[in-house]
């Protein structure tokens, strides 16, 4: 198959290795990299963790020795709806998204898709260490793990639409990270050794609550923080301030132990806290649910299950409940089940798919 991709260039070592082996497999390539933010709409000082003219130009270069065109397009105003207003939107609701998602959904596999369409592009394709594959049986597209489990990606990737997968290729699922800084360290690339960014590109120190702030231009006010049986243990420094597991930065002390987050109410501005025992569930429910392999799910299904990016997935029986809802039941209580994380669901290394946790449930 020789196809006309636009291959999403961040500048970045794994974005370039996808690049080199797509050119090496005969496809016809555009290079492409998103412009999503101006450092000052994100309140950044300086160079930020992506979308830099140095990483802009990283792409370009490669793209030069490779051989193909370059273009940088600016996503920055739907990037700036799609998932910085959604990711401050969901902490003054009191919950904890995951942007990486949102960004995939309607970015990369939205946006950028639609732009290579208009470019006559067959498909787009990214460094994401996932595995993509057709089940003729049933026609639909299938998302497996990355080869490598540290490096799986298959996470932030649940909510893609048959569509979207159809037009879509990852070059990488089946390689390591030191065979991709390989490659291209062979090939001459010149960010064959550059550095992994950890952090959300938008907020790159971390300070969700000042990004937050800055973003909305709201104040958000003082109100206290509550034990479980309502009394007063102190006062909090506004909602957006906290997340449920959290213990730093609480300021309030009790004799029975280390206090943690329990729970965010932007209804009544409270903040509940408890002891670590507190924060273990077993079940909870979640909405906007995105299958892959199916439709819909007729039956409970016996699965693994995990309710954030980086740990170990957990046997559950996961049950449809609405039309986007479900139900997932662990077999053993699991901590800190936070609301507007996703729960995302495998059945061995194959990607059933995932929904945002509405609430935790003992």
């Amino acid at each position: 198959m020789c196809a006309r991709v636009a291959v999403a260039m961040s500048g970045g070592v794994d974005s370039s290795a996808a690049a080199f082996l797509l050119k090496e497999a005969g496809h016809n390539l555009i290079g492409v990299t998103m412009k999503l933010f101006d450092n000052g709409d994100a309140g950044v000082s300086g160079e930020s963790a992506c979308c830099s003219l140095d990483d802009a130009e990283d792409a370009r270069a490669v793209a030069r020795l490779l051989g193909f065109p370059h273009y940088v397009f600016n996503f920055s105003r739907p990037f700036r709806t799609q998932v910085m207003d959604r990711f401050a939107c969901a902490y003054e609701r009191g919950a904890t998204p995951n942007p990486c998602i949102d960004c995939n959904k309607y970015l990369k596999f939205g946006a950028l898709l639609q732009r290579a369409r208009e470019l006559d592009r067959d498909y787009v394709a990214t460094g994401h260490y996932v595995r993509l594959e057709h089940d003729q049986g049933s026609g639909r597209w299938l998302l497996r793990k990355a080869l490598h489990p540290e490096k799986d990606q298959s996470y932030v990737l649940y909510n893609l639409t048959q569509d979207q997968l159809a037009h879509s290729l990852f070059p990488l699922g089946g390689l390591s990270k030191p065979e991709i800084r390989s490659i291209a360290e062979e090939q001459g690339l010149i960010n064959a050794h550059k550095r992994e960014s950890q952090d959300i590109c938008f907020v790159p120190d971390g300070d969700y609550a000042a990004f937050i702030r800055r973003h909305t231009g709201h104040d958000y006010p003082s109100g206290p923080f509550l034990d479980q049986s309502g009394r007063v243990l102190g006062a909090h420094t506004g909602i957006v301030d906290y997340t449920v597991g959290q213990r730093r930065g609480l300021g309030v002390s009790s004799n029975r132990g280390r206090l943690y987050v329990k729970e965010v109410r932007p209804q009544d501005n409270t903040v509940v806290l408890s002891d670590n025992a507190s924060l273990f569930a077993r079940t909870l429910t979640a909405d906007r649910l995105n299958l892959i392999p199916m439709d819909r799910l007729d039956a409970p299904l016996r699965l693994r299950a995990k309710i954030r990016y980086r740990m170990a997935e957990q046997p559950c029986t996961v049950e449809q409940t609405g039309p986007d809802q479900v139900r997932v039941v662990f077999d053993q209580p699991q901590r800190a089940i936070t609301p507007g994380q996703a729960v995302v669901f495998y059945d061995g290394d194959l990607l059933v798919g995932g929904a945002t946790i509405l609430k935790g449930e003992s």
